[in-house]
């Protein structure tokens, strides 16, 4: 492909999902775009591949249920490029013991009644619990998705639930998910239910802030399950790329940027790999994980020194070790209403949950290792031969053994025990195994440092205005025009495209029609923050 002239209103470095929706965002706003991506296709940690011939297999990340609640990704209408959304009966079980699982759902009332068979009034406690969430959904979602401070859905909930509303989400925002569980259920269904879907993040079930977390995943796959795109998590990808282009946008594929270009405080352009200079007439935005954004990209006299300390401080979530399977027939589950599930978290009980999230917290190898598996035919057919199943699990380990090859064989040793022990004769059920250890992941994807898939801790000593650092809690960086659209910024991790949509959003506000009160206010706001202390 021929490349036009080398320059554009905006380069957007990094072709994850963030920088696709800013792409898509800038482009339907009338501005040149050219999108820079090291690898040779589009999709970060969106994509997915045939591993073993008749299996299509998701590479990071399968399901998203943040993409189809996400107002950001509905509204780009990807439907229009290809995507088509796939879901199972069940989005989410988790095996509570080998005889035994709670089984959420599609439909509630079926949830409900699941949960009533672990203790009585446990559904009636599901269904109030749904009911609340469908109040508070909008207010929400549009707090979780906008810039901070979130100023329209704070009044949009006081409006839908008044003050004393506002304080219990506040309190939820700050409850670990083992306790919003023992609050809120009497028996292990529901306990498990949010501590599991608390364990998608780095925060665990004792991790203030962990009561939130499973609580929102858990009210999402009520709502609109946990869906994937029909062929592959890359067809996701795929769609955005095909609606940015057709916008106009230009992609550069398998080079990487290895400099931002800075003049008198503002970036004016990028340096590739390949030696090519691509001038940026407005913005770069930066769809890469945040310290490499301040310490390789840019220049160290173009950071401010203030930095140095907090960036030293930043925070990875918990490394990653992923199994890919392709097995010759259904996976052979002792609790047979298992099948029906996309999603199977292999971890035991609240109890059990919480020690595992310990020992990561304490920086030791869990005993009983949290499992996260997926069975992608359940929702999708196309992803294996008829009667077969195209599989995966992931499970974590600290990142201080994220090179650890023994630690690594051993959590995957125990991974692959506790599939057993759920499903006997899983074993004799695989044609095909792909292994991606930490260091697999980061090579695939350079903002999977050490294995960590979600841009850093959710920890909130990291989020909202301390992430990546302590600032402002936008996209808009030290550096004028240069933006960081990556989960680094404020949401984080996951796929919702939230972060790029608030990047490039920034970005068109600093060259709108206020946009020297805009940049000046932002520049002002910078300097009082990283002023030395005397």
């Amino acid at each position: 492909m021929t490349y036009r002239a080398e320059n554009a209103d905006a380069v957007v470095i990094g072709a994850g999902p963030n920088g696709l929706v800013a792409a898509n965002a800038l482009v339907d706003a009338g501005w040149d775009v050219v999108v820079v991506e090291a690898e040779d296709e589009v999709g970060g940690a969106v994509r997915s591949a045939e591993l073993f011939p008749g299996y299509i297999s998701d590479l990071f990340s399968a399901f998203y249920p943040l993409a189809a609640a996400s107002p950001v990704v509905q509204d780009l209408g990807l439907e229009g490029h290809g995507l088509v959304w796939r879901r199972s009966a069940s989005p989410v079980a988790h095996v509570v013991s080998p005889e035994r699982a709670a089984v959420l759902w599609s439909d509630v009332d079926r949830t409900a009644a699941a949960l009533d068979d672990f203790a009585p009034g446990d559904g009636s406690a599901w269904l109030e619990m749904f009911a609340t969430y469908q109040r508070v959904r909008p207010a929400v979602l549009d707090a979780l998705f906008t810039v901070f401070p979130p100023v329209r859905a704070i009044l949009s909930f006081l409006r839908r639930t008044r003050v004393a509303g506002l304080a219990d989400l506040a309190r939820l925002a700050i409850t670990p998910a083992h306790r919003l569980g023992e609050e809120n259920f009497a028996g292990e269904g529901g306990r498990v239910l949010l501590s599991g879907n608390a364990m998608h993040s780095d925060l665990g079930p004792n991790g203030d802030g962990g009561g939130f977390m499973g609580w929102l995943l858990v009210m999402l796959a009520q709502d609109v399950g946990f869906p994937v795109p029909e062929g592959g998590a890359g067809r996701l990808a795929g769609a955005l790329r095909s609606r940015a282009e057709s916008g106009g946008a230009q992609f550069r594929c398998g080079t990487a940027v290895d400099r931002i270009h800075v003049q008198h405080g503002s970036a004016t352009g990028v340096h590739l790999a390949d030696g090519t200079r691509i001038t940026a007439r407005r913005a770069v935005l930066a769809d890469v994980a945040a310290p490499a954004l301040y310490t390789h990209l840019l220049a160290g006299t173009d950071v401010p020194e203030r930095m140095a300390p907090d960036l030293r401080r930043f925070a990875w979530d918990h490394s990653t070790v992923k199994l890919n399977w392709a097995l010759d027939r259904p996976i052979p589950w002792r609790t047979p209403v298992l099948g029906n599930a996309g999603t199977v978290h292999l971890s035991g009980s609240a109890g059990t949950l919480l020690r595992s999230g310990l020992q990561l917290q304490a920086g030791d190898l869990p005993e009983q290792p949290f499992v996260v598996l997926g069975q992608m035919a359940r929702a999708d057919p196309t992803r294996a031969p008829e009667g077969c199943e195209s599989a995966w699990a992931y499970t974590h380990l600290p990142q201080s053994m994220a090179h650890d090859e023994q630690a690594i064989a051993t959590v995957i040793r125990r991974a692959k025990a506790a599939l057993e022990d759920a499903a006997p004769g899983f074993g004799d059920a695989v044609v095909g195994e792909v292994v991606q250890r930490p260091a697999d992941l980061e090579a695939m994807d350079r903002n999977l440092v050490g294995g960590a898939i979600n841009g850093g801790t959710s920890a909130l000593y990291q989020q909202l205005f301390f992430r990546p650092t302590p600032g402002l809690g936008r996209p808009e960086t030290p550096v004028a025009n240069l933006y960081l659209a990556s989960a680094g910024a404020h949401p984080g991790g996951g796929v919702h495209g939230a972060c790029g949509w608030n990047a490039a959003r920034a970005a068109l506000s600093a060259h709108g029609r206020l946009g020297a009160v805009h940049r000046a206010l932002t520049q002002t706001a910078w300097n009082r923050l990283l002023r030395n202390n005397p």
